[in-house]
């Protein structure tokens, strides 16, 4: 009988993967079940019944399993595509101004943001009292309409008084989630630090559903190992730790995909590419550790405030939705849509839908794209306005196509708040239904992949002429034009790391260099005149269950040496239990006046007449606090390092000035086995 098995499982945009490994780490089976986001449940169940109770396989007992460990991509996937339940962030000590700065305003959307009194200087002093009647009208003001609340203070993270003050008045009047600041960073840079409360905010109802699915579904079968989740940077934090701080598991995906492509593949040398559903995640792998964004996450353009691996995200995926920009030219992603195929294959009535579209001679604004729910309503979810509701009670059968759920001339705008709070999916063509039509995949409906291209096939693009001669060669142009954005941001990627580059900044004829570098040279009527060669140092190591439809192509095209490791296709949920517990505590210390040395605790300032003791009380806080913080998020035989960082400036005459000093701990340790 098998013994002293891990169970790793990654819930991902589109497939949940469920891996069991022995404790040397070899894998011992895997299994993958399509997600099912209107009921996580239902996708993680049938992957671990898959992989407990294979057919033709002997069973693995409950005892078996000492260790679950979950490494998701629906954090990451919610910030990529902006999805997650309305937040109401209260700034205090700051103006409106504050939101043009870190993409704030852009990141809020249309949720509310209140202004209150407040706020302190750098030193940790009050610069002025906290209005607690404003913030209890706020409250009154807001709190049916929103799901959680996110709170962020001017000098939060030199003192965090009033944001506690505020916190506390939240639970107390609304009883809803509330996130604050100080307890995700202690960085200045008030409005990054309001975008990742707010981010963190929206994403608990999120990571709370995957948490509770995954311990019902565990306490089912008896299996009553510790649960686990992989964090940002790799290592890994207990699930009622991530609960609270489910900002910390954005790029779990690829921090997991990192561990587990250097686990399988024994290379400690790579570029690790991870393709999945909805995102394409970018990250170097350097002596066989990760490299590290000490920045903060990094996400289509949101920099958040939390250490995490450093990856470079774009929004494509083997279910990128294809769609024409405002040039008119053909591009994929970055959103993700529930593929054709997929689609016709858990509902019957898509293909005949299809099969009447494809048939008239004209196009329709809508052809080709159904809405269909995606998750439930939850007893905390923000209610419904008359027109969402409306669309939501039409989609209570199943999927509807476009054309007949707006047929009422029901303006769109409500859908698309719909599919922005993640409740309905667009279902439309995407990579996937390309590799159908060409016969690369075979899972789903093939016919449904075949209709939805022959109407794309008749779109005209910029030029006047249709997209393609038929369904064939516009999966082939949707086939190439996966290899060209992958290439591009691949570049992007390594050049970004290098310092060479900014996301996203590639010039007009940089781009058509690089198109000419991966471009088919099978197709004439597409080749250009210019032979560009373009190849990778190290080794590109293709991850995630779309890798091995493109990338070898891709190394075909570019003299590249494309890794493929074993279990390549799982390669997240390999690394969700490959990995280790490690928390990182920073206390500052500061002057405000000469002879004061201030030390900046969670709980408050502590003023000390000498920096020798100062120091000493600094460090013996981070370390008991990176102690108690690794036990929490489930870490046995705990080590801490501590480490001390002093800046002075010199004075005239030579004197140096003490300025600031920041203490680091850093407790690591093995994840506790049941």
């Amino acid at each position: 009988m098998v013994d002293g098995l891990r169970l790793g499982i990654d819930t991902g945009g589109t497939f949940t993967d469920a891996v069991l490994c022995r404790e040397d780490g070899a894998v011992f089976r895997t299994a993958k079940a399509l997600t099912t986001k209107h009921d996580l449940t239902i996708g993680i169940g049938k992957a671990i019944a898959a992989i407990m109770e294979p057919d033709g396989e002997e069973a693995v007992p409950a005892e078996a399993i000492r260790l679950v460990s979950i490494s998701t991509t629906l954090a990451t996937n919610a910030v990529v595509e902006s999805h997650g339940q309305p937040v109401c962030l209260i700034m205090i000590g700051e103006t409106e101004a504050a939101l043009d700065r870190g993409g704030l305003r852009q990141a809020l959307g249309s949720d509310p943001v209140i202004f209150i009194a407040g706020g302190h200087g750098s030193n940790g002093d009050e610069a002025t009292p906290l209005d607690m009647a404003a913030v209890e009208a706020a409250l009154e003001s807001h709190a049916g309409k929103v799901s959680a609340f996110a709170v962020s203070a001017h000098f939060g993270s030199r003192n965090p008084a009033h944001e506690q003050r505020v916190r506390d008045a939240v639970l107390k009047l609304t009883g809803r989630p509330v996130t604050c600041g100080h307890e995700l960073s202690a960085n200045l840079d008030m409005p990054r630090r309001a975008l990742t409360a707010v981010l963190n905010a929206r994403l608990i109802p999120l990571i709370s559903d995957l948490i509770e699915a995954v311990t019902g579904l565990l306490a089912q079968r008896g299996i009553t190992a510790p649960l686990m989740v992989v964090k940002g940077d790799g290592s890994l934090i207990s699930a009622e730790t991530a609960r609270y701080r489910p900002v910390e598991t954005v790029l779990s995906g690829p921090a997991a995909s990192v561990v587990g492509a250097r686990h399988l593949s024994g290379q400690d040398d790579l570029i690790v590419v991870d393709m999945g559903g909805t995102t394409t995640d970018i990250a170097l792998l350097r002596g066989g550790r990760p490299k590290l964004d000490m920045d903060g996450a990094n996400v289509s353009g949101w920099r958040t405030m939390v250490e995490a691996i450093a990856v470079h995200t774009v929004g494509l995926g083997g279910d990128s939705e294809i769609r024409l920009d405002d040039e008119k030219r053909l591009i994929a992603g970055p959103r993700r849509a529930v593929p054709l195929s997929l689609l016709a294959h858990e509902y019957a009535h898509v293909v005949p839908a299809l099969k009447e579209q494809a048939a008239r001679a004209y196009e329709k604004t809508y052809d080709g794209r159904f809405a269909i729910r995606q998750r439930r309503l939850g007893e905390g979810a923000a209610r419904l306005s008359a027109s969402e509701q409306r669309i939501w009670d039409k989609l209570a059968d199943g999927p509807v196509d476009l054309e007949t759920l707006l047929s009422d001339r029901a303006p769109e705008q409500p859908l698309r708040r719909l599919v922005d709070r993640g409740l309905v999916a667009i279902s439309a063509f995407t990579p996937s239904d390309g590799a159908h039509v060409l016969g690369l995949h075979h899972a789903w409906n093939t016919e449904a992949a075949m209709l939805g291209a022959r109407i794309w096939a008749r779109k005209e693009i910029r030029s006047g002429k249709p997209v393609a001669k038929d369904e064939r060669e516009f999966a082939q142009t949707v086939f190439d034009l996966v290899i060209e954005q992958a290439g591009e941001a691949l570049v992007m990627a390594v050049l970004d790391a290098e310092g060479m580059a900014a996301p996203g900044r590639l010039g007009t004829l940089t781009r058509r260099l690089l198109s000419a570098a991966f471009s088919s040279s099978t197709n004439p009527a597409q080749r250009s005149e210019l032979q560009v060669d373009l190849r990778f140092r190290t080794p590109v190591a293709g991850i995630g269950a779309p890798a091995a439809t493109y990338y070898p192509a891709f190394g075909q095209r570019t003299g590249t040496q494309i890794v493929l490791p074993p279990h390549a296709d799982v390669s997240n949920a390999v690394g969700a239990v490959a990995g280790g517990v490690m928390q990182t505590v920073r206390i500052l210390i500061s002057a405000p006046n000469e002879f004061v040395y201030r030390v900046h605790l969670p709980d408050g300032l502590k003023d000390h007449p000498s920096f020798e003791v100062a120091a000493q009380v600094a460090e013996e806080q981070a370390k008991a606090l990176a102690h108690r913080q690794a036990a929490e998020a489930g870490a046995a035989s705990v080590h801490v390092e501590c480490s001390r960082d002093d800046r002075f400036v010199k004075q005239m005459g030579g004197r140096d000035l003490f300025v600031e000093s920041t203490v680091t701990a850093i407790a690591t340790g093995r994840p506790s086995l049941g």
